[in-house]
């Protein structure tokens, strides 16, 4: 009876090491791409992205024609980040940086790497400050991170006062907003959300925040008709109704 074969395994780390040192080179490359709006030339090897990644699969299926192979245009994806999604298939590992990490989450969704993706938000949780949140609610809204927009709007009605001045909130896109309208738990009086949803308009946004406001205004307990709202005591003040496009009575 033939013994059955033993499967051994080698070091792992000058595997890792050599398959590495293929990242961006133009070493025995099949295939460039121009990536971001830097229009950056990167080099990789087409067999190694097809069996790591259906996205890529599909993308490079068809076989190069005689002479160089003309670039593949990756324009929404930043080459930092394009290159930490090469890492990670070339090692299945990737050094993940605070602020690049949303563009590789991002890019890691759009291709279908679920690992890396779960990797992305380990880092994002354990990376959440002032600066980063609103940014990472906008990408947990945009693409249906349930969780890390749980998270995301638990760090802001913590830290709401300082996040509500900062870049990132008035960069925020209307549904990004509205989990933030809707929170019972916000840090600040009615007043204070008002001026900075005033400041959220300004960037240009004004007629999504009527309608967001709104909707806020009926959760609130009909804030509208300026009954006391659940939020804090008082009324929404005469002048943030006029604002909001909203009957005063």
């Amino acid at each position: 009876m033939e013994t059955p074969g033993l499967v051994v395994h080698g070091e792992a780390e000058p595997f890792s090491t050599a398959l590495r040192s293929l990242i961006n080179n133009p070493l025995y490359s099949d295939v460039r791409f121009v990536v971001g709006q830097e229009r950056q030339e990167v080099f990789a090897h087409r067999c190694l992205l097809a069996c790591r990644c259906n996205f890529f699969q599909r993308l490079l299926s068809s076989e190069p024609g005689p002479g160089v192979p003309s670039p593949v245009v990756l324009s929404t994806v930043p080459a930092e980040a394009f290159l930490v999604v090469l890492e990670f298939l070339y090692t299945n590992s990737a050094k993940l940086q605070r602020h690049s990490v949303l563009e590789v989450l991002t890019a890691a969704v759009e291709y279908g790497l679920e690992e890396l993706r779960e990797l992305c938000l380990e880092f994002v949780v354990k990376a959440l400050d002032v600066e980063l949140v609103c940014e990472a609610l906008q990408v947990a809204v945009t693409f249906g991170l349930g969780q890390l927009q749980e998270r995301c709007v638990a760090f802001i009605e913590a830290h709401s006062q300082e996040t509500l001045r900062t870049r990132g909130f008035l960069e925020l896109s209307a549904p990004a907003l509205l989990p933030l309208l809707r929170s019972d738990k916000l840090c600040v009086d009615e007043a204070e959300l008002v001026l900075a949803a005033r400041s959220w308009a300004r960037v240009g946004a004004a007629e999504q925040i009527v309608e967001a406001w709104k909707c806020h205004a009926l959760r609130r307990g009909d804030a509208a008709r300026g009954t006391p709202c659940r939020r804090r005591r008082g009324t929404l003040p005469r002048e943030h109704h006029r604002f909001l496009d909203l009957p005063f009575k």
